[in-house]
């Protein structure tokens, strides 16, 4: 900024005014910048060299410009002020009509070799060209800058953590006794300053920011800015751990469904791929560098583990309960296959006297035979099934010794369902089992889930 300070003398000699302009340039020319650039911009402008050079530093965070948990990275930008004393720059701005300060180009004057530990990739943003120089001897160099910082990112309580980042400034080269940095505000005003001029936080929510100075073991002063934000949770609750907890409810909901079906079987599946899906998602979120196990991949894993156990009781309950559906050939019949003396004709022969020997003698004990086998002969003809063979020899007709398996496969689903009808309410010993074991598994089911959910809900709060 050009400033023009004039001083009107008014000399009543003659009735003529004399005038006097001041520019910035008799400030530079007093100070022999353009002449003896070299001996500001070489050293450290000190009149005694054991004495160190005292530094500023002042820091406002101006946005949160993005925070990649995958990359443990941040990008904030800042704007940072940085304040020194040069001993061979001084005036007195009485003598230049009342100029205070100047601006002269950055490469001019000598400047303290401050960089910021954590920043991993070159500042992009354009820097300004010049110093700000005061009467006193002060130097003041202001510059704003989009940092790419490296942060060790805690995801345990994701997405309810909060990230604390540090920007650490310290000289490159200097030790204490020839550079002392300190901070110009305390955390308080800092962090009052950035929350009037934040202009974006992307999902964060900016906290604070506390100031630490300190002198590191190489002797070297350090100034440390701590970031604190915390993570909008709302967008992940919705898109993420709420349709986890759906498909869980879903899976316990399963429960409801008739073992005898198996649409039962095919649900329990689709639910438990769809959290695996999930799971895949959450991969691309989280880093593979951290040390403890997320919160939120314990809830999958864990959801993700009861629901699979889940699916194996469904699986064991629905093979118990075909085992009374389907009873095992006699011991008898499978030795005699095993000797080869077994026909498809002998087996289908003793099946069919089986079944109506076992008709007879149950309807002969409650004076009912005809009208047990009745209630059969209707039974077969309802349901399809044709009690009507051709006894043939398998060996000379292969087709005829297949159908003949199918047929004595029918006949025996037949044998049950004529046990159905005539007591319904009566259950094979398998199936007894198979349903106790179902409602202990889910009352532990339960159990086992809401215990987890609040282990869960404990760990993230605290």
């Amino acid at each position: 900024m050009v400033q023009m300070w004039t001083l009107r003398i008014l000399l009543l000699l003659g009735g003529v005014v004399a005038e006097r302009t001041c520019r910035f340039n008799d400030v530079v020319e007093h100070l022999q910048l353009k002449r003896n650039s070299d001996f500001f911009y070489m050293s450290r402008p000190v009149n005694d060299y054991r004495q160190p050079t005292l530094v500023t530093v002042e820091m406002s965070l101006y946005a949160i410009l993005d925070v990649m948990e995958k990359e443990q990275r941040f990008l904030p930008y800042v704007w940072t002020v940085m304040k020194w004393k040069n001993d061979f720059i001084w005036w007195n701005k009485e003598d230049f009509c009342g100029i205070s300060e100047v601006s002269v180009p950055i490469e001019v004057l000598w400047k303290p070799d401050i960089s910021i530990e954590e920043m991993v990739e070159k500042d992009k943003a354009p820097h300004s060209p010049f110093l700000l120089i005061r009467s006193n001897g002060e130097v003041e160099l202001q510059s704003d800058q989009v940092l790419v910082i490296t942060c060790r990112m805690k995801v345990y309580k994701f997405p309810f953590d909060t990230q604390r980042c540090n920007l650490s400034f310290k000289s490159i080269l200097h030790e204490v006794k020839d550079i002392q940095l300190v901070p110009k505000a305390s955390s308080r005003k800092v962090t009052l300053k950035s929350k009037e001029v934040m202009m974006t936080e992307y999902e964060w929510l900016f906290e604070k920011i506390t100031v630490k100075n300190f002198t590191t073991f190489e002797n070297q002063d350090k100034v440390v800015y701590t970031v604190t934000m915390r993570r909008r949770s709302l967008l992940y609750v919705m898109n993420f751990l709420l349709p986890v907890l759906f498909f869980l409810c879903l899976d316990l909901a399963s429960f409801l469904i008739s073992h005898g079906a198996g649409e039962k079987l095919t649900f329990k599946v689709t639910v438990l791929l769809a959290v695996t899906v999930l799971q895949l998602i959450l991969n691309e979120i989280l880093p593979a560098s951290s040390n403890r196990i997320p919160l939120i991949a314990i809830y999958c894993i864990g959801i993700f583990a009861m629901m699979l156990l889940s699916l194996l009781e469904t699986i064991v309950v629905m093979y118990l309960m075909k085992k009374d559906l389907h009873p095992e050939t006699p011991k008898e019949e499978k030795e005699e296959e095993e000797a080869g003396c077994v026909t498809e004709d002998t087996r289908d022969h003793n099946m069919f006297s089986h079944i109506f020997h076992r008709g007879h003698n149950h309807h002969s004990s409650t004076g009912e035979t005809q009208s047990g086998l009745m209630d059969e002969m209707h039974f077969h003809q309802n349901t399809g099934y044709s009690t009507q063979l051709t006894l043939t020899d398998p060996c000379k007709d292969p087709d005829q010794g297949d159908n003949l398996k199918v047929i004595l496969d029918e006949l025996r689903r037949v044998e049950q369902g004529l046990r159905h009808l005539r007591n319904p309410d009566a259950a094979g010993c398998w199936t007894i089992f198979a349903k106790r074991l179902n409602k202990v598994f889910f009352t532990v089911y339960v159990a086992v889930v809401t215990a987890f959910l609040i282990y869960v809900y404990l760990e993230w709060v605290k």
